[in-house]
């Protein structure tokens, strides 16, 4: 069977459902999400990319100038915006299991948990720093630490756990599309 055809397949057992993207920030759920949204013959937003365009602010700024509650307050609209459409493979930000009403709109789809070790998402964030304003400061392994603590419980409510090791962003995608449809028959 061909990929294409198999990508088809899948799409029609998944009937539309949006699938949401959670992890810890840096657990690749952005680079993932538009390989997986190709393999499904869906579309890709990324919640945070989307907060940036409609608000014109970087998230580094939005933090800065009106806090992250506020941030969570545009991030709960937008994801309930996004949530109103179909057929979506959806990056969100590392915080939004945080909040309850988001898992509302989190569990009208299929939820997966990109699962990375801390040590690689501490490597791939060191050369974003400033982009990540949760772990601004002197010992920013300690900061994931602490948020990868207070949010594993909520990452592990998601429908489908994957765990990443060095894989690609593709090779993930394919993890992915091959464990959906056991997720879909239980």
């Amino acid at each position: 069977m061909k990929a294409s055809s198999t990508s088809h397949l899948l799409g029609e057992q998944i009937g539309g459902r949006n699938i949401y993207l959670v992890g810890m920030m840096g657990s690749g759920k952005s680079s993932t999400g538009d390989p997986l949204a190709k393999k499904l013959n869906y579309s890709f937003v990324d919640i945070d990319q989307l907060i940036e365009q409609l608000t014109n602010k970087s998230i580094a700024d939005i933090f800065a100038a009106e806090g992250e509650k506020e941030f969570r307050n545009i991030e709960n609209q937008v994801l309930s915006e996004v949530g109103k459409h179909h057929s979506l493979v959806v990056a969100t930000g590392g915080g939004v299991v945080t909040r309850t009403d988001n898992w509302g709109t989190l569990h009208q789809g299929i939820v997966i948990w990109l699962n990375t070790d801390k040590n690689k998402i501490l490597e791939r964030l060191k050369n974003k720093p400033g982009n990540r304003p949760l772990i601004k400061g002197s010992n920013p392994l300690n900061k994931v630490e602490e948020i990868f603590s207070a949010r594993n419980h909520l990452y592990a409510e998601a429908d489908l756990h994957i765990s990443i090791k060095e894989e690609t962003p593709e090779e993930v995608a394919i993890k992915i599309a091959k464990a959906i449809p056991k997720i879909i028959n239980d």
